[in-house]
């Protein structure tokens, strides 16, 4: 398949460009600010489908809302009745298209003219009223208050909320481009509107609080919830805006004479993340936990665990080493300690059901002992 994409240097054409170069049986014809709209004929030679993603939002003059929204769009849609052929078109208007301001209506009557040339050349013509699209490679200080936040929170700059309270419409970039692909691949619901789900509501002023925990989350290593829907999609919009000086950050160590603990990540309900390693011959732990849960997965070297129940004195031991991915589980009422048993540094990684409280560490002191 061959693809024409308008506005193909632009934030959503950026990301639909990388999600397109994936596929072995797509082939991109890009049409940018450095092209003429006389070009578009020749550009549409062979074409299959084209993404119509041009358009003019934060113009210098108010005559440019018209010139490349509607002016465009009809010299695009004059260009497809010359092919002769009915290809089908994505065209991505906006929910301000239903507002009778220069904007909106130049997006409307870009509608209309696609609409137009889907009667008279049976063009199936699909619209995106979309609302706010966020993602990676938005420009800050445009028109995404995700993009200008990220970009200064990451970069301590300050941010301005004049109204907290202020709703927000959020669609995420990613599932914006699934949804085109999804039409383009013959998958779409019956046009000619379309929109893209999830729509996340949300408002200025929690977003620019969420965006603030991330920050913050280095430093206390508790995490957000990061792994679904619009915290998900957040997150990874704004690590998008890091500097590489920034990629790492470093994190409290701990050493004693046996070797070293660090704490790696924390989240507010699924506990802790961490590392220790032993110098051979050292034994660390000796300790029980009313509630407290663990699982330990040593990655280099070997180590053996004990176990003694607090009531009853039962005595275990086990035998693990990092060639062989093993997670020993720690037990409540069982106090338990490992050794390392090799001639090499052993470094094991833990994870705990809960945040540490020093306050109430559910960690009460018992030596394991030996086999009687």
């Amino acid at each position: 398949m061959k693809v024409l994409i308008t506005g193909a240097g632009g934030f959503v054409g950026k990301n639909l460009v990388a999600h397109l170069q994936e596929r072995q049986d797509v082939q991109v014809v890009r049409f940018g600010r450095q092209d003429a709209p006389s070009d578009l004929l020749s550009m549409l030679d062979g074409v299959d489908f084209v993404f119509h993603l041009a358009g003019v939002n934060r113009p210098q003059r108010v005559e440019e809302f018209s010139e490349g929204n509607s002016g465009l769009t009809a010299m695009l849609c004059a260009a497809l009745r010359a092919t002769g052929r009915s290809i089908p078109v994505i065209y991505t208007s906006s929910i301000q298209a239903e507002v009778d301001n220069p904007y909106g209506m130049s997006k409307r009557e870009a509608e209309h003219a696609l609409l137009e040339l889907s009667k008279q050349q049976g063009s199936p013509v699909y619209l995106y009223r979309l609302p706010n699209v966020f993602g990676k490679w938005a420009r800050p200080d445009y028109n995404s208050a995700v993009a200008t936040f990220c970009h200064n929170i990451v970069r301590d700059l300050p941010i301005t909320v004049n109204d907290p309270a202020a709703p927000l419409q959020l669609v995420y970039i990613d599932d914006v481009i699934r949804s085109f692909i999804d039409v383009m691949d013959g998958r779409a619901p019956e046009g000619p509107y379309l929109d893209v789900q999830p729509v996340y509501a949300t408002t200025v002023g929690a977003l620019a609080d969420q965006l603030q925990a991330f920050k913050r989350s280095r430093e206390t290593m508790v995490t957000e919830r990061v792994g679904t829907g619009l915290v998900r999609a957040l997150y990874s919009t704004y690590l998008s805006y890091f500097t590489p000086d920034i990629f790492t950050y470093e994190l409290p160590k701990h050493g004693d004479a046996r070797g070293v603990f660090v704490e790696m990540l924390k989240t507010p309900d699924a506990g802790q993340f961490s590392y220790f390693t032993a110098h051979p011959g050292i034994t660390r732990g000796g300790h029980y936990h009313h509630s407290k849960t663990e699982k330990f997965l040593v990655i280099k070297g070997q180590a053996c665990f004990r176990f003694r129940h607090i009531v009853s004195g039962e005595f275990y031991e086990l035998y693990t080493d990092g060639e062989t991915p093993q997670i020993v589980e720690t037990v409540p009422g069982w106090s338990h300690d490992i050794t390392n048993t090799g001639e090499t540094e052993m470094i094991v990684m833990l994870w705990a059901n809960e945040i540490f409280d020093r306050e109430r560490p559910d960690t009460y002191t018992m030596a394991v002992g030996t086999q009687a």
